[in-house]
């Protein structure tokens, strides 16, 4: 069954990285809304819409509609979610899920009482080489995860002003609150230092004792230029790393014997180590970030079926740890 779905936000990243990723299902999007006039009229024209919604209420009264998809602010997603919820709508939002831990539990339980799933972009956990890595481990192939290492770099221009950190963690951080657990286990505990070389440049390092053992350490921060590569995540087992490279290119290291001195050495396909990245001269529509992955749980979850989709319960515990961390660094 084709899903009807009203959408909330029509700015540059609804239009050029979701909305497109979307189409690709078996979904018709049957309403936009935007409070500004111009962007709402070029993404109706954009994705064949003609029932355009200056406001929420106007969307939400849209016949028919299954359900409502959102990329707006994270105090409207609150709101925005709950209307769409109250009158018996499943949700699809970017992450965060609101601008609070206590606001994304008001979701949760909003969710709870209309019996409809609300689901969360958290596609970090479907960009491909973190999915291939997750899937290397549960494959029962890694053996136990005992560390994880990275980095999360970006440069966001917040910082005009006064220096207010709240939409780096809000959009950028919390990513990675949701995505060590994908990777491990659920975390038992986190703590973090910083360095602020001067207002609006920070480094921290947030380091997590997860439940199954492990311990992992991320740096995060906003002194690199995104120009630059700015993610980095290891997984380290006994005699096994994982490495993935700005979510597209994975290397396995398993345990090679020495080559150098040996007349027979070949490469062996259990102990050498496996790479992988994208063919980007490939004419092929794919979506290495994984939104298009992400919605194809999200469409049948929406539907009503059991998936792999993150859910408001993975929003809620991924902001408790954000508000962790904030406070361990008092920022």
């Amino acid at each position: 069954m084709t899903l009807k779905i009203g959408w909330i936000g029509c700015g540059v990243h609804a239009t050029q990285m979701l909305l497109p990723q979307l189409v690709r299902h078996d979904v018709q999007i049957a309403a936009l809304c935007d409070i500004d006039g111009k962007r709402l009229a070029d993404a109706g024209r954009q994705f064949g819409v003609q029932a355009l919604a200056g406001d929420v209420e106007t969307l939400l009264r849209t016949p028919g509609l299954d359900a409502v998809g959102m990329a707006v602010g994270p105090d409207q997603h609150l709101a925005f979610g709950k209307a769409a919820l109250e009158r018996g709508l499943g949700v699809f939002m970017e992450k965060p899920p609101s601008g609070t831990a206590a606001g994304a539990r008001e979701l949760r339980a909003a969710s709870e009482r209309a019996k409809k799933p609300l689901l969360v972009g958290f596609m970090k956990r479907y960009s491909v080489g973190n999915k291939i890595a997750a899937n290397i481990v549960k494959s029962g192939r890694f053996g136990d995860v005992l560390g994880l290492t990275g980095y999360y770099m970006t440069a966001p221009g917040y910082f005009a002003g006064n220096v207010d950190y709240t939409g780096f963690f809000l959009h950028h951080c919390v990513h990675y609150m949701d995505l060590v657990s994908f990777l491990v286990s659920p975390v038992r505990c986190i703590s973090a230092r910083k360095v602020e070389k001067t207002p609006g440049r920070v480094l921290f390092h947030v380091a997590f004792e997860f439940e199954c053992g492990a311990i992992g350490n991320i740096a995060m921060g906003t002194i690199q230029s995104r120009g630059t590569p700015v993610e980095r995540i290891e997984l380290m087992g006994d005699h096994q790393r994982i490495e993935v490279e700005d979510v597209i290119e994975v290397r396995w290291h398993r345990s090679p014997p020495f080559k150098i001195d040996d007349p027979a050495a070949t490469l062996a396909d259990d102990v050498d180590t496996l790479t992988w990245k994208p063919n980007f001269t490939a004419a092929a529509n794919e979506d290495p970030k994984g939104y298009y992955s992400l919605l194809a749980d999200v469409v049948p979850a929406l539907g009503g079926a059991q998936t792999a989709a993150p859910t408001i319960a993975d929003g809620v515990i991924a902001m408790e740890r954000l508000e962790t961390m904030r406070r361990e660094l008092s920022l």
